[in-house]
Order: structure tokens, then sequence, then C-alpha cells
């Protein structure tokens, strides 16, 4: 039993070794010519543009669910006008970052680790190499810059778009004062609140591709290969993210509001 815990140690050690030498040779070739734009942009439309149907929707869902909650909280105490702050000052730092982020996991991160798996079993990538085309430079860098641009645009546009189905359900179901609703948000929202909130994205952005790409480059055994990088891919990166939240949120707290 302790000579299969130690190799798996070793094993989980070896695989976070590779991992940043990984992004090391990530931030290297970030920096390094050519610059291929057209990749740039094409990877921000897949990845981006694509993804905001699905955004809008799992924006406005949060948004409505979390205003029906925060009414009836605040319905004993006569406080039903804070349930816009509440829900925008919750969506701009926690829930829009998070719940984007998973969203594009599904979407994005799992296609990024199958499409780069499916290219290594079937050795089109090792066809690159022998082109003298760097993989990472070519495959990796376009998807990390795409994913670290998109990610706090669709963070932004799941506030808005929560933020309205929480006005909807607030002034429409429960009849609170829609003048006093907004004026009392807005002097509750800071923008100190939203920039948490994008670092948040930006900082999850660069992981979720990351750690997709890395599981994606390393995959063998064929098809099933493919599966099971894909699953830790999905796995790792919801994850990570997780536990990036809270690190973010600890050291974010202090320097934005001194507690």
């Amino acid at each position: 039993m302790w000579a299969t815990l130690l190799e798996k140690l070793m094993q989980l050690l070896e695989d976070v070794g590779l991992f940043f030498v990984f992004l090391g040779k990530v931030l290297k070739k970030s920096f390094s010519k050519p610059f291929r734009w057209n990749l740039y942009l094409y990877e921000i439309e897949h990845l981006g543009v694509n993804s905001v149907p699905v955004i809008l929707l799992a924006g406005l869902a949060i948004g409505m669910i979390f205003a029906l909650q925060s009414v009836v909280l605040l319905q004993p105490f006569q406080a039903e006008i804070g349930t816009g702050a509440a829900v925008a000052v919750a969506l701009a730092q926690e829930l829009s970052p998070i719940i984007t982020t998973l969203m594009l996991i599904a979407k994005n991160g799992s296609a990024m680790a199958a499409e780069l798996g499916t290219m290594r079993v079937t050795e089109q990538i090792d066809a690159l190499e022998s082109m003298s085309v760097d993989p990472v430079h070519y495959l990796v860098v376009p998807r990390i810059v795409a994913s670290i641009w998109v990610f706090p645009v669709l963070t932004m546009l799941a506030n808005l778009v929560g933020s309205l189905g929480s006005y909807f359900i607030s002034t429409t179901l429960y009849g609170i004062d829609a003048a006093s609703y907004v004026d009392y948000m807005f002097n509750v929202l800071k923008t100190k609140d939203i920039a948490i909130g994008l670092i948040k994205s930006v900082v999850m952005g660069f992981m979720v591709a990351a750690i997709s790409c890395y599981h994606g480059l390393h995959v063998s055994q064929g098809a099933k290969g493919v599966g099971e990088g894909t699953t830790r891919a999905v796995v790792m990166s919801s994850v990570a993210i997780l536990v990036a939240d809270y690190i973010l949120t600890t050291i974010m707290r202090p320097i934005f509001f001194g507690r």
C-alpha cells in the first residue's frame, strides 16, 4: 500500500513539475515572433463570440435566481430595496467570474483538450514539429491569449444580464420601486467590486486555457487517452479556479477594502 501511495505521489510531483515547465515555455513563446494575429482573432471569435449565448443564459438565470432568494431573506427586515445592491455586488465579485469560467470550461476547455489530444494521437503535432513549427507557439499561445481577452468581457456581460434579470424579478414580481432599486444599487456597487471580478476572470482565463492545453498535448493511448485527458482537463480546471478564487479573494480584499 505504501509503495502504491509513494508511486502516486511521485507521479503527482512529476506532473506538477512538467506543468510548470510547460507554463515557462508558454510565457517565453508568448513574446516570440512571429505574432500570428489571424490565429489570435480566430480564437477570440471561436472562444468568445460563439460563447455569448450560453453566457447570456447563465448570467440571466443566476441573476434572477439570486434575486428570488435575496428578496425572501430581506423581506422580514423591510429591506427589499437592497436586493439589487446585494445581487450586483455578489455578481461582480464572485458569481459572474465563477459561473462564466465554469461555463467556458465546459464549452471551451473541454474542446481545447479534445482538439489538441486528437492532434497528438493522430500525429499532427509530430508533423508540425517535423516542419520546425513549435506546437506551443502555434497551437497553445493563441488560445491562452484569446482566453485572457474574452473571459473578462464575458464576465462583464454576465454582470449586465444578471443585474437586468434581478431588476426584472424585483420590480415585476415583488413590486419594488424601480427608481429606488437602481439608485440604491449604484450607491452600493463600487468600481473596485467590478475590478475584483475582472482580475479574477483574467487569472481564471489563463488557468483554464493553460490546464486544458497541457492535458491535450500530453494524451496517449488513442481515443481512450483523448477522453481521459479531456476529463482531467475539465476536472483540474474546475478545481483550480475554485482554489484560485479563494486565494485571490484573500489577497485582494485587504488591498481594495483594507480589511
